[in-house]
C-alpha cells in the first residue's frame, strides 16, 4: 500500500513523496458535481506565476531560481523531482537539480546547503524527502536558509505561521486553503476537524485554518470517538495513508471534504482517505484521489519560489 502523510512515524515522508508522484500521472475522476479539481486550479496558479514571472523578465529582473536536492535513487523521489522541474521549466523559473549518491554523508550535504544558500540566483532550496537513514533530516531542514526554505519546513517558518505571520508556508496546506478559496468556501466561523496530526499536513493545515479563523480540532492515533468529531464538521480534512478509513457516514451534509491521502489497493486503483461516493453523497464539496490536492503541491512550491526571489529582493534593496 502506498501512503499520503501518515499518522504512523517513519515512512510517513516516502508515502508522501509517492503519493504526490501518482497524482500527478493517474487520470481524474469524473465522478461527482461537487468535487473539486485540484489540476484546474493547480493550472491557474502555474499560469498566475508564469505571468508574475513574465512581467518580472519584462522589467529586466532575473528569473527566480529553485536547487533541488536529492540523495540517493528512489524511484518515487527521482520521478517528483522530475516533476518539479517541468513546472519549472514551463513556469520560467530557472532550475538545476544536485543528485548526489544514497552514500553521500551528513557534512557533505550540509555543506552542499552551505553553498546554495550562498548562491544568490538561488531563490528557494528544496531537500527531497525522505532522507537516507544516516542523515538526519531535521538538522538537513534546520540548516537552510529560512529565506530559501520554499517547502516551509524550517522551524522559522513553521514558527511564523504559528505566530500569525506567515512567510513560506507548507506547501500542501497552502494549496488546501488555494482550493477553498477557489472554491468560495467559506472558512471563518466554521468547525474544521483534521484527521491525522503530520507535520507535513496535519500540524500545519491546523495553522493555516486557524489563521482563517476556523475553530479546528485535530485528531491523531489517541483521540477518542473521532467519528462523532467528525461528524460535527463543516470542513474535513484527512490525511493518515490508510484507504477510506474516514467513512462516508461520517460528513454531515453540506460538509467540505479535502481528502491529502492518497493510496494503492491490491487491484492496482487509487483511493483516498475519505470514502469518496459514500461522502459525496453528503458533502457539498470533495476533492477526489487523485486529481484533488496532489497537483496543489507542485503549484504552490512554485508560489513559494517567486514569493522567495521577491521578498529577497526587497531585503537586500538600497
Amino acid at each position: 500500500m502506498l501512503n499520503a502523510p501518515s499518522i504512523l512515524e517513519g515512512t510517513a515522508m516516502r508515502k508522501f513523496a509517492l503519493s504526490l508522484t501518482l497524482a500527478a500521472t493517474e487520470p481524474v475522476s469524473t465522478m461527482s458535481g461537487q468535487k473539486i479539481d485540484g489540476k484546474s486550479v493547480s493550472n491557474a496558479v502555474k499560469e498566475r506565476v508564469k505571468s508574475q514571472v513574465q512581467q518580472r523578465l519584462d522589467r529586466g529582473r532575473r528569473a527566480p531560481g529553485l536547487a533541488v536536492v536529492l540523495v540517493g535513487s528512489d524511484p518515487a523521489s527521482e520521478v517528483y523531482v522530475g516533476h518539479k522541474r517541468k513546472a519549472c521549466d514551463y513556469i520560467g523559473i530557472h532550475s538545476e537539480a544536485h543528485l548526489l549518491s544514497s552514500d553521500t554523508t551528513e557534512e557533505e550535504l550540509l555543506t552542499l546547503i552551505d553553498e546554495l544558500n550562498q548562491k544568490s540566483e538561488i531563490d528557494g532550496i528544496l531537500v527531497q524527502l525522505p532522507l537516507p537513514e544516516h542523515i538526519d533530516s531535521d538538522k538537513v531542514i534546520e540548516r537552510i536558509d529560512p529565506a530559501k526554505d520554499v517547502d516551509g519546513f524550517h522551524p522559522y517558518n513553521f514558527g511564523r505561521l504559528a505566530q500569525r505571520r506567515p512567510v513560506l508556508r507548507p506547501c500542501t496546506p497552502y494549496g488546501v486553503m488555494e482550493l477553498l478559496k477557489a472554491s468560495h468556501v467559506e472558512v471563518e466561523g466554521k468547525d474544521a476537524v483534521i484527521v491525522g496530526a503530520s507535520n507535513i499536513v496535519g500540524r500545519p493545515m491546523a495553522l493555516e485554518l486557524l489563521l482563517a479563523r476556523a475553530t479546528v480540532t485535530v485528531c491523531h492515533s489517541r483521540t477518542r470517538d473521532l467519528a462523532e468529531k467528525v461528524k460535527q464538521a463543516d470542513i474535513v480534512v484527512a490525511g493518515v495513508g490508510i484507504p477510506n478509513f474516514v467513512k462516508g457516514s461520517w460528513i454531515k451534509p453540506g460538509a467540505v471534504v479535502i481528502d491529502v491521502g492518497i493510496n494503492r489497493l491490491a487491484n492496482g486503483k487509487l483511493c483516498g482517505d475519505v470514502e469518496f461516493e459514500a461522502a459525496a453523497e453528503n458533502a457539498a464539496h470533495i476533492t477526489p484521489v487523485p486529481g484533488g490536492v496532489g497537483p496543489m503541491t507542485v503549484a504552490m512550491l512554485m508560489q513559494n519560489t517567486l514569493e522567495a526571489c521577491e521578498q529577497r529582493e526587497q531585503e537586500i534593496a538600497p
